[in-house]
């Protein structure tokens, strides 16, 4: 116990060096490190690698991942708002969950940072106790063809920490690439030292308020760990026919999905009863036959005894209404309550034996007899031939089950009665529950509501024990007066809680009745088990905040915490337990709101999986990647020859050019575009390509409006435009301002209502769309115009606040490309005197919100997107010119029109353009001849010229061409939606058919319309 002491101190003071020697590292670069260097020009396209390098280390170095009361004591009365990362495993690389995570939840934090909150996000790491001891094996294995046995239990665990600390960071800096603005300076490890005696504290807490116990109970039985595993761990199988299952440890696979049909002969008669199962092995402990009290084809035997095949015992036939559907079957039920979760309750209603006859690396054991020493499943086959040699076997039924499997190992999962520490959770869930109906704890969406009080109305005794070396002891010590006798039943009164040898020594020897003279007859074994990874992750919210010192600053300053984001699969697995633990030790819930996004699917809604060949490496994304490269991806992992084969296929379908170069902010902003409340997140990599698109189009602006419309003189507003001077500019500068305030709206409201759907939408549309489609093409006539200093003044400066403001918008989502931007925009500290964008001022409405304006600049799109609908069914190219006639059925849109015309010509590439109003419109509602009309909408249609522009014949040859291809791709569509199987599949691909059908549907109708145009056309040029 000394020499593993010692061992972990010198383990504890290596991680407290590192993070010493990380903390100098920091200060060096804080002295060395400043922003990125914006003077020299900028480039002429978009790069990702090239923007997203070297702002993080600046951020960091300048403290602004700091909360704003460590840079200023001052505002530690602004209100908090704080974030603890659901810790990543340190065997981890980052994944598609982590980075929707990252998103979501740094996107909060940069908001509230920018509304001036006394922000936190904590970062933290979890010891993951049975994943990093399966990877330390397997390398352990093949570099020295040694077990952990062979090392031994402390020379094991040196082992684990040193690969730890070469291997367990590399999330940590893959967060950092993502753009995480996480306090790095309270990085919590879950088995460092302050983490560890937190551990302890609340097992020694929950223990002596009576809510951790030791108590024989079923657990998760995983036979090639020889341990004990949580519900999470263990992944469900539907076996719908006889399957064959490769499991460790075994040469040929296992069968599965069928009942194994005996009789049990009733003892003093020649009667039997027929009973099923699917686990013959199990018949060694089975210690009564189970049928319903009511069922008349059992009731002469009620009472009656049972013949055991394999041992010299009889079992009773007993009455159980609970366990038995005397519908299902023969109405009768083998009961093995060792075994059995169902079964183990039955034996306790009975008052049952347990008769347990499995090792814990899956053997028989000496219950099992005469089967001793066979592996089960090896055991499952000999027993169904001894039962067909001995006249009792009845045959075999195919048979519907799930199948429990170890998400480590691929191994079943034996049910295994087994002494451990159970945390009594009944009290702690109905307190969990009433939080959710009072409102004082969220859950978002509440559609997890039902689920919730589901789960912990039905709750149970939670093992906490794992039969593993890595891990927090478990602090409980077994006290007796001598060495302990193992040949006996484990006395659960001789276990002893205690914060330390030394104070376990204490409490045993006033329990025992020892004197002090008497300390060496004392014999104290502490539990070699350690606690199961949850509990200590149920902690998380508070023990990175210094509890259990609860006078702590940061836990008197930052706890309960703001948002817990997660996604919804751990809802009940981390979610509860650490509403129940805050609850338990802290009296307080541990967070507000819980915000839970969806799974990360493929684009056809498929869950991501390595055979499938659509699991996406996040840093692929960002980086990007050729189709070679993710070929050999699959690799060195777990899948056989024929599933790689079949991966690579899923690969080249899914990425037949690889993935394309696409950044932090495109990943981001892509990720959060598709969370959508309670919905799948089915990710389309396309859809992220086009995202960076997005990011060169925010470059292209930027930079076309820097050197082209601002120029080198350009000095930007030192106040933004005043709500009185508004009405006196022209109309496209008070529509985009208008447009400004709207989206400060949108986005803000999306954000506070976690609808980041709504928040990307409005952002994007007012950069694409409003700014750089409509704005920033209007404004470039003014700013060449010579002799309108004052007209041309206004424009930039609208544009410069538009620009402003929008960057200041999207930081939260796209933090690097708007730091970036933001540092080239003149004197973008003038409004905000501040070093970065991360710590500006959130953008506020300002009351530019101007509902004619928007009306105006409405009907003003609408004219253009009409002459451009007319241009493109005729096939005008760009350099043609023609003449439009606008006419009017409104007098006021006529005005409209009139005093828009240049805006109109300019975005829709026309010549002349004539406003008709409607006191001049011919009376006949006659077409001029040679024109193609639109109608705009109820108050216009435009009349567009183009005789000398177009060639009828010509232009019906190409139109009956494209009509063909189309016609030819609707017959395509609609064979496969008849398609024999259709209905079978995946909704996401059904979708997706009827929207292309919908697409051809559309086309086919205009290519039908402008042949008919044509037509006519052709007629008038005759």
């Amino acid at each position: 116990f000394v020499v593993s002491c010692v061992q972990r101190k010198f383990a504890l003071a290596r991680w407290t060096l590192f993070g010493v020697l990380r903390s100098i590292k920091t200060a060096i670069r804080m002295k060395s490190c400043s922003a990125k260097s914006m003077t020299g020009e900028m480039a002429s396209a978009y790069d990702p690698e090239v923007v997203e390098s070297g702002w993080y280390p600046w951020w960091e170095t300048q403290g602004f991942f700091k909360p704003l009361s460590d840079r200023d004591p001052s505002k530690r009365g602004n209100p908090a708002y704080v974030i603890v990362l659901p810790p990543p495993n340190v065997t981890g690389s980052l994944h598609l969950g982590h980075a929707l995570t990252s998103a979501v939840q740094d996107t909060l934090i940069r908001w509230h940072r920018m509304s001036g909150d006394n922000t936190l996000y904590v970062p933290g790491l979890d010891h993951a106790g049975i994943a990093t001891q399966v990877v330390v094996e397997k390398k352990l294995k093949a570099e020295e063809n040694k077990s952990r046995h062979d090392l031994g239990r402390e020379e094991f665990i040196k082992r684990v920490w040193k690969w730890k600390e070469e291997y367990g960071n590399r999330i940590c800096g893959q967060l950092q690439k993502t753009g995480s603005s996480l306090d790095w300076s309270r990085l919590a490890f879950s088995m460092d030292e302050a983490r560890n005696l937190a551990t302890v504290e609340a097992f020694c807490r929950l223990h002596k308020d009576g809510k951790i116990v030791r108590a024989t109970k079923l657990v998760n039985w995983c036979c090639a760990l020889r341990s004990a595993i949580s519900d999470i761990e263990v992944e469900y199988i539907d076996v719908e026919k006889k399957t064959h299952l490769r499991v460790p440890g075994y040469d040929k696979t296992i069968e599965l999905g069928y009942l194994f049909n005996f009789a049990y002969k009733v003892v003093g008669c020649d009667e039997e009863i027929v009973v099923a199962t699917t686990r013959a092995e199990t018949i060694l402990g089975d210690t009564a036959v189970a049928i319903h009290p009511e069922d008349p084809r059992y009731k002469h035997l009620h009472g009656k005894k049972l013949k055991c095949p394999f041992r010299e015992a009889e079992i009773p036939l007993i009455c159980d209404p609970l366990l038995v559907d005397m519908t299902f079957g023969t109405g009768a039920v083998k009961v093995t309550p060792a075994h059995d979760p169902n079964d183990f309750e039955a034996g306790q209603r009975n008052g049952l034996a347990m008769i347990s006859i499995f090792t814990e690396d899956g053997m028989i054991n000496e219950y099992g007899a005469p089967f001793t020493g066979m592996k089960r499943f090896d055991c499952r086959r000999a027993i169904e031939k001894k039962l067909d040699e001995m006249g009792l076997a009845r045959g075999t039924t195919p048979h519907v089950m799930r199948v429990g499997l170890c998400s480590r190992t691929n191994d079943i999962i034996e049910p295994f009665l087994k002494p451990q520490w159970f945390v009594n959770c009944e009290e702690l869930a109905a307190r969990s529950i009433r939080a959710v109906e009072t409102g004082e704890l969220r859950l978002i969406p509440d559609s997890h509501n039902a689920v919730w009080n589901h789960w912990l109305k039905n709750i149970r005794p939670w093992c906490v024990s794992r039969q593993l070396w890595w891990g927090h002891r478990i602090p409980a010590y077994y006290a007796t007066v001598g060495p302990r006798d193992r040949n006996k039943e484990e006395d659960i009164n001789a276990w002893v809680v205690a914060r330390s040898e030394e104070e376990a020594a204490t409490i045993a020897m006033a329990k025992l009745g020892l004197k002090p003279e008497e300390r060496s007859k004392l014999c104290l074994e502490q539990d070699p088990d350690v606690l199961d990874t949850w509990f200590s992750a149920g902690l998380h919210p508070f023990y990175t905040l210094g509890w259990p010192n609860e006078s702590h600053p940061d836990f008197q300053t930052f706890f309960p915490t703001s948002l817990l984001e997660t996604g919804h699969d751990i809802l009940f697995f981390w979610v509860a337990r650490m509403v129940m633990m805050s609850l338990a030790l802290t009296d307080k819930l541990p967070f507000k709101d819980v915000y839970l996004h969806a799974l990360v699917r493929d684009k056809e809604g498929r869950k991501m999986s390595k055979s499938l060949g659509n699991i996406v490496d996040p840093l692929d994304v960002m980086r990007g990647i050729t189709l070679e490269q993710l070929h050999k991806t699959l690799e060195g992992g777990n899948l056989d020859k024929r599933e790689i084969e079949k991966a690579k296929e899923g690969q080249k379908k899914q990425y037949p050019k690889g993935i394309q170069q696409c950044g932090s902010d495109a990943l981001r902003f892509g990720l959060l575009s598709y969370t959508v409340s309670g919905k799948s997140v089915n990710l389309d990599v396309d859809r992220v390509v086009a995202y960076r698109h997005f990011c060169n189009k925010l470059w292209n602006a930027t930079r076309f409006a820097l050197f082209f419309l601002m120029g080198e003189s350009y000095r930007p507003p030192s106040r933004l435009v005043p709500v009185s001077e508004v009405a006196a500019i022209p109309l496209p500068s008070r529509w985009i301002l208008s447009r400004l305030d709207r989206t400060v709206e949108s986005v803000t409201r999306g954000l506070k209502e976690y609808d980041f759907a709504t928040a990307t939408t409005a952002i994007y549309n007012f950069w694409l769309h409003d700014f750089c489609d409509v704005f920033l093409e209007l404004t470039k006539p003014a700013l060449r115009k010579e002799g309108c200093e004052a007209q041309k003044a206004v424009a930039q400066h609208v544009m410069w606040v538009c620009m402003e403001s929008g960057l200041r918008l999207l930081h939260p989502m796209m933090p690097f490309v708007t730091e970036e931007l933001w540092h080239r925009l003149p004197g973008g500290d003038t409004l905000h005197p501040t070093e970065s964008i991360m710590v500006a001022d959130w953008p506020v409405p300002q009351g530019y919100a101007d509902d004619a304006a928007e009306r105006d600049m409405e009907g003003v799109t609408d004219v253009v997107h009409a002459i451009r609908s007319t241009r493109a069914a005729v096939s005008l190219v760009p350099k043609d010119r023609p003449d439009v006639q606008i006419h009017c059925r409104a007098e006021a849109f006529a005005a409209l029109c009139v005093a828009q015309s240049e805006d109109i010509a300019f975005l829709s590439g026309t010549g002349s353009i004539t406003v008709v109003p409607p006191s001049e419109l011919p009376p006949d509602g006659a077409i001029p001849k040679g024109c193609v009309s639109t109608v705009v909408n109820q108050n216009a249609t435009v009349h567009m010229s183009v005789k000398g522009l177009v060639n009828p014949d010509k232009e019906l040859a190409r139109l009956e061409k494209k009509l063909a291809a189309t016609t030819k791709q609707y017959d395509s569509a609609m064979k496969r939606k008849s398609a024999p199987g259709y209905e079978k599949v995946p909704a996401e691909v059904k979708r997706r058919n009827s929207e292309e059908l919908a697409s051809i549907n559309t086309e086919l109708a205009e290519l039908t319309k402008a042949m008919a145009k044509m037509t006519l056309l052709k007629t008038e040029f005759s």
